[in-house]
């Protein structure tokens, strides 16, 4: 498997508060795990919220995981390291009044023995590309997809209107969370593609695919970056690719 990752600050904001994380696990290197995280928080405070949680996730992941591993277990693995950074996240904002409301969205897989688990929270995606097609895998946690899900807005509206920035669950912002799971069938040749809203708030899906499907894999997060910066840049931007 081939695997790459990038973060940019973009071309407005003062600090980059996303995370990413990428490496090998198990006995062989024969599964991959990708994080991406993305703050939210006054000053550093979502940087820092975003830190906490890659580093707690990652490390639980790396040791956790095993060859051995079924279906059940990895999904397991997945859903406590997420809880465990976001208790981690709630419970520091609270006793630093510095860091209060901060938070962090999650988006984050194990590949292995082509299947993706992944699981999310929060407003990071994750996409399946496959022969010519892009499918988002991952939903939302916003106000706005609540509003498309509703009927009272469509998906275009939803691009511009002034509650698209809304999230509706972040790791960290409340005691309990909920992440949504998922798992796919990835087939030789299939990319997995994890990102920080600031690619696809600014961007196309069919775009976004057709960079990634028209250029070496190794090229794909320096172009994404890319094409986001040449759309305006106005959030810090984080991908993730793999490829079976």
């Amino acid at each position: 498997m081939k695997y790459y990752s990038k973060t940019h600050i973009g071309l407005v904001r003062a600090e980059n508060q996303d995370r990413v994380w990428t490496g090998t696990l198990g006995e062989n290197e024969e599964a991959v795990a990708l994080v991406v995280c993305d703050g939210m928080g006054g000053e550093n405070a979502g940087s820092f919220a975003s830190q906490m949680a890659i580093d707690l996730i990652s490390e639980r992941i790396k040791n956790g995981f095993r060859s051995s591993n079924n279906r059940n277990f990895i999904r397991n693995l997945l859903i406590t390291s997420v809880t465990a950074a976001n208790s981690l996240v709630y419970d520091r904002a609270r006793a630093d009044a510095d860091k209060h409301g901060m938070g962090t969205t999650c988006v984050a897989a194990i590949v292995y023995n082509e299947r993706a688990y992944i699981i999310n929270v929060g407003d990071s995606r994750a996409y399946h590309i496959f022969e010519d097609n892009i499918q988002q895998i991952t939903k939302d946690h916003t106000q706005i997809r609540r509003l498309i899900e509703r009927g009272q807005i469509t998906e275009e509206e939803g691009k511009t209107h002034p509650q698209r920035n809304c999230i509706t669950r972040a790791v960290g912002a409340s005691r309990d969370i909920t992440p949504d799971y998922f798992e796919i069938d990835m087939e030789s040749g299939d990319i997995l593609l994890l990102c920080s809203d600031g690619l696809h708030s600014y961007g196309d899906d069919g775009e976004i695919a057709g960079i990634i499907i028209n250029n070496p894999l190794h090229k794909s997060c320096d172009l994404l970056i890319d094409y986001t910066l040449n759309n305006g840049g106005r959030d810090n931007v984080t991908v993730a690719v793999i490829q079976c």
